[in-house]
């Protein structure tokens, strides 16, 4: 297998979400993956880069409820398919949440393609950052989340957005 031309960089860092590394390759964003271990992945060095650096900045400032758009250089890797719905992931609004339907209506999709989005936004490589907690099912339930129904949950709490046990706790 030849290498990579160009070889990645990651930092593990720790959020109100656990353990979280950020992953850079060529300049770019490429993944954020939860439940970080310290002493890593072995296909990439350890060490920071100035777009890890700036991940990190926005993040912590995400978390500290002081960032509510991020200004990243990012490179997800998947099919065309997976790009068009990050792509519509991108523009959702802090604060808002959309559905699975919903999205893919607005890329001209048939009725039923919400299972292709809800696949396409479950291999999401930079949650958080490519807002996919944003997303729930029809009913305005939580549904899918790579990082776990939790952090979907902790995630929309902290942009202020009211989850179906919030209301389950109302009544």
């Amino acid at each position: 297998m030849p290498s990579d031309p160009q070889p990645s960089r990651s930092v593990v860092t720790t959020s109100p979400i656990g353990r979280l590394e950020l992953v850079e390759r060529g300049g770019a964003l490429v993944a954020i993956r939860f439940d970080a271990s310290a002493d890593g992945s072995p296909e990439h060095e350890r060490g920071g880069s100035a777009v890890l650096t700036e991940a990190h900045a926005q993040l912590a400032a995400y978390f500290a409820g002081r960032l509510r758009v991020f200004d990243l250089p990012l490179r997800p890797a998947g099919t065309d398919f997976q790009r068009r719905v990050w792509d519509v992931l991108a523009e959702i609004p802090w604060g808002t949440i959309t559905t699975y339907g919903a999205i893919a209506a607005e890329l001209g999709l048939p009725p039923g393609a919400s299972r292709a989005v809800g696949s396409a936004n479950g291999a999401n490589p930079i949650p958080v950052v490519l807002p996919c907690h944003r997303v729930v099912g029809a009913d305005g339930t939580l549904t899918g989340y790579a990082g776990g129904l939790e952090r979907k949950a902790q995630l929309l709490h902290l942009e202020g957005v009211a989850t179906e046990a919030d209301q389950d706790a109302l009544f």
